[in-house]
């Protein structure tokens, strides 16, 4: 039997519209983060928030703003449109330029129109540049002086991962590989298809973005498929081996599904201490603007996390038909939440905890996420509050300069930031001390 999602009604166009049916946060600023966020109850509204940050991007030699005792530098501008991180044994740094492939999203007729007219508001509709970038630091001074195209051609590359010599890089319908030499400007050689991933051929791909990270002994690739719709109203038919993080055994050419109800888990890593896959995931809308809350958690293998059929652990959305107790029976509830709407996508550990690239909220009144944040950790698990790391993104108009996407730190320590609408990639390090 199907699953029978309530649609969304409203028009996008009129939520845009200002009036004093809008709902709006009543949640203390941070009480919906941490390992046990206050969780608002559901709202559910004809018309739903919709509340989008027009992207500005920045003035010439603007920068985001770093919190105290760290700066940040511009390690490149001038990108187009970059999304993810990836840093080369030998320091070099490839970025994607990319965005989602054209009609792909599953949402059609006038609905579909608003929806684009919305996401270009936002910035997330520029054409993808289909490439990898590198980008060379060659004196060490935290800018990159050289660039030059890695791959072109590509079909809206996301995630990549380097094993041994041969470089993966995840499109948004199949896995690729092809050999690498260190110091390597540009691939020229054909790329080989290692497995289909879904969203491929004529199949709905609405989160199109596949992550990719190696284990260990590089005998395994994790891909982060996110879901094909925010409820499962596409029937559950397309959400196939989605809503995922999906185990490849490239040289068997076949993969299965490492851990299942999640929504949207794009930023992939393996916590220092423990060695633990850990993801940040981007749940579910229109639940109101307390609700719920994105998080940041520990994959297990074979787990449940709760999509479509409820959130955070035991919740169960009522507006999924029919309901699945015997799943909701063993959802796993997540072990830190960055707040509600702040999606996610970035993440990277690095001295002591976790730094998060949130990209901003569009689901929520007034704006959240938008920045980069840190998680502190002790022994394998967060260990305090969510601390901001770099801010600025919004303007006191609520434009968007930019908007955070991956995060990778840099063969000299530097976390480094890939910001889409502000086509550059960020670096933050220890500020120098003032001390004689």
């Amino acid at each position: 039997m199907p699953v029978r999602a309530a649609p969304l009604t409203a028009l996008l166009a009129v939520a845009t519209v200002s009036c004093s049916c809008t709902e709006s946060a009543r949640l203390a600023a941070r009480e919906d983060t941490g390992p046990n966020p206050v969780l608002a109850a559901p709202e559910q509204r004809i018309i739903p928030t919709v509340s989008i940050a027009p992207a500005k991007g920045w003035a010439p030699d603007a920068t985001p703003t770093p919190v105290a005792g760290r700066r940040v530098t511009a390690f490149a501008r001038d990108l187009s449109h970059p999304r993810w991180l990836y840093v080369l044994p030998n320091g070099d740094v490839l970025v994607a330029e990319t965005n989602a492939p054209a009609g792909k999203s599953g949402i059609g007729g006038l609905k579909g129109k608003i929806m684009a007219a919305a996401m270009k508001k936002a910035g997330a509709a520029a054409p993808s540049a289909e490439r990898i970038t590198l980008l060379r630091d060659r004196d060490g001074d935290g800018v990159a002086e050289t660039r030059s195209t890695l791959l072109g051609g590509l079909h809206s590359p996301f995630g990549m991962a380097l094993v041994g010599n041969t470089l993966y890089v995840a499109n948004a319908d199949a896995l690729m590989r092809m050999p690498y030499t260190t110091g390597a400007t540009r691939i020229d050689g054909a790329l080989e298809k290692v497995v289909d991933l879904p969203g491929k051929g004529a199949e709905l791909n609405h989160h199109w973005t596949k992550s990719l990270l190696a284990s260990r002994d590089g005998t395994r690739l994790y891909v982060g498929v996110g879901s094909n719709s925010n409820i499962g109203e596409n029937g559950m038919a397309a959400e196939t081996d989605r809503a995922a993080i999906l185990e490849v055994d490239p040289q068997a050419r076949s993969y299965r599904v490492f851990a299942s109800g999640l929504r949207n888990p794009v930023g992939l890593a393996w916590e220092p201490h423990t060695g633990a896959l850990w993801a940040v995931v981007n749940e579910r809308d229109e639940l109101g603007s307390d609700l719920v809350p994105d998080y940041l958690t520990s994959v297990r293998e074979g787990a449940f996390y709760g999509w479509p059929y409820g959130y955070y652990g035991p919740h169960v959305d009522t507006r999924v038909s029919p309901p699945r107790p015997d799943l909701m029976g063993k959802a796993v509830k997540p072990d830190y939440a960055l707040g509600a709407h702040v999606a996610p996508l970035g993440l990277a550990f690095h001295a002591g905890g976790a730094f998060i690239g949130l990209h901003g909220s569009w689901n929520r009144k007034p704006l959240n996420g938008y920045k980069v944040v840190f998680v502190p950790f002790a022994q394998g698990q967060p260990s305090g509050p969510i601390e901001d790391v770099l801010t600025g993104f919004l303007d006191a108009e609520g434009n968007a300069r930019g908007r955070p996407v991956g995060i990778a730190v840099d063969a000299k320590g530097g976390v480094l930031v890939a910001d889409d609408v502000g086509n550059a990639v960020w670096r933050i390090t220890t500020a120098p001390s003032t001390a004689d």
